[in-house]
């Protein structure tokens, strides 16, 4: 109400939405909710009709005669909420037409597609910082049930969002009971995952590394019995759909799926999640597995692991810019600017999201900006923005391998599992949870503190700047570090070459 921008972090099913349309009721003009599903919007318009406040959705799907229909509704002022895609918000007519109509707040749900790293990752999320200043610069509200705090920062700083009020609720889901398995091969896993699961009373989520291998599990567990259906990008969008809805229906006792499957997947009583294989970080695995005993009663989270797995993941942060996109991008603007993005691409004639990256990195690499009239290039040579854009790319690299590494951590601890992956958050404890597998085991003999740098110590080391001490042993202590990732480190190392600083103690 006081127009400030805020992040919100809190779990689904903890009323994220009221924080938007309680004030949005009140305010004096229309509320902008950008959602990746189209699903989602339905389900938010409909809760909103029926308690009597006007919404409509604008999006590529609707037929020309029910979209002319929503515009009449919002410029009539029989519409206060607008959900929409951020593909359509990137449209810069569609942009222009509600400029016109004054947006008094900006909602931007499921932020934390904006973090280049992981499954969820939309790059034209990274244009709404663009589509706010084409709309007036209203303030916005972002929502995220799951955020590490490397990933609210990127956040804050791609929305650039202004003196942003955070609000983080609690990560910690006691319900789930965490457990790892070790495997040594495929047909092991194979073996061992479903046995796994004819043990588990449904329903439940089993995600797999690849589509083949949905169908191959979901085959595998029907010949026991089970009803099964697999999920993955590759089926058609009614497939997709029918597995949807039987799941939330009751009528399948485990889905199969690749990472495609769960966002906006709100079915209570799931009584388990297991990952046949490892995925790609630990900012994936914790929003799979909070789909996960959403009624609060007791689930479980199994983890399939072979270290080999992470080697996938390390080949996604390899990252491989489209330097002929970048070259044209650059040299255009340079001939002229500002330019439209809807223009631009006309202008290129290019299609995709080669483009939205292109675009994307070269404003990352503060090489071109965005203004309310277009695009525009800073005073900086076609090849030095190109190179520019590549070291920027590199650094990336860099912090996200460190994600794939915290994976390893959390699979190959001796210690509790749920706080490492707690510390991973941002939510640091030194209290064992006694509902994961090394704490049933007596093995979590962890002490309070590392050597003189107890649990969330601020540190600072010459080449990694400033960081924080997120979980300690006898032996090592892993440190997040704003601007370089996680680091696990030798507490004899750091003490005898004196590698890190104590800043100040929590």
């Amino acid at each position: 109400m006081r127009g400030q921008d805020t992040l919100v972090i809190m779990a689904t099913g903890s009323g994220k939405s009221a924080v938007y349309q309680v004030p949005g009721i009140h305010l004096n003009g229309i509320v902008v909710v950008i959602s990746p599903l189209i699903a989602l919007q339905h389900d938010q318009i409909k809760a909103l009709e029926d308690v009597g406040i006007g919404a409509v959705a604008i999006n590529s799907q609707q037929r020309k005669r029910d979209l002319t229909a929503a515009w009449d509704r919002i410029r009539s002022g029989g519409a206060q909420f607008v959900f929409a895609t951020p593909e359509q918000l990137t449209d810069d007519e569609i942009a222009s037409a509600l400029d016109e109509l004054n947006v008094a707040l900006l909602v931007i749900d499921e932020a934390h597609c904006i973090s280049a790293w992981g499954h969820d990752f939309r790059p034209e999320y990274l244009r709404l910082a663009g589509v706010r200043r084409a709309l007036g610069n209203p303030p916005i509200a972002a929502l995220t049930a799951t955020a590490s705090p490397p990933v609210r920062q990127e956040i804050i700083q791609r929305l650039e969002l202004r003196n942003a009020h955070v609000v983080a609720g609690g990560f910690d889901r006691p319900e789930i009971s965490l457990s790892l398995e070790h495997v040594v091969d495929a047909q092991d896993r194979q073996r061992r995952v479903v046995e796994h699961i004819l043990e588990l009373n449904g329903p439940g989520l089993v995600y797999a590394a690849t589509r083949k291998d949905t169908h191959a599990y979901a085959d595998a567990l029907a010949q026991h019995g089970l009803r099964t259906a697999s999920y993955h990008a590759g089926l058609r969008r009614s497939a997709r759909d029918e597995v949807h809805n039987a799941f939330l229906a009751d009528e399948v006792d485990a889905v199969v799926a690749t990472s495609a499957f769960g966002m906006g997947v709100d079915k209570p009583n799931v009584r388990y999640v297991v990952h046949a294989a490892a995925p790609d970080s630990l900012d994936t695995y914790y929003q799979q597995i909070g789909r996960g005993g959403r009624d609060g009663d007791p689930t479980t989270a199994t983890l399939f692991y072979r270290s080999e797995d992470l080697a996938l993941a390390r080949l996604f942060t390899t990252q491989r810019p489209d330097r002929d996109m970048l070259r044209s991008v650059m040299t255009a603007l340079h001939d002229d600017s500002p330019q439209r993005l809807t223009a631009l691409r006309k202008h290129l004639g290019v299609r995709g999201r080669t483009y939205i990256n292109a675009i994307n990195l070269l404003e990352r690499a503060d090489v071109l900006h965005s203004t309310r009239e277009g695009l525009v290039a800073r005073d900086v040579s076609v090849d030095e923005s190109i190179d520019r854009a590549i070291d920027i790319t590199r650094q990336g690299e860099e912090f996200d391998r460190t994600r794939v590494e915290m994976l390893r951590e959390y699979a190959e601890t001796a210690h509790c599992r749920r706080q490492l992956l707690l510390g991973y958050f941002g939510e640091l404890t030194d209290t064992a949870c006694g509902n994961c597998d090394r704490c049933r085991s007596g093995s979590d003999t962890r002490p309070t503190n590392a050597g003189p740098f107890d649990l969330g110590a601020k540190v600072e080391h010459e080449e990694w700047g400033t960081g924080e001490v997120i979980d300690t042993s006898t032996d090592r202590l892993t440190v997040r570090f704003e601007r370089h990732g996680y680091r696990t480190l030798s507490v004899g190392a750091v003490t005898r070459h004196q590698l890190l600083a104590t800043r100040s103690k929590q």
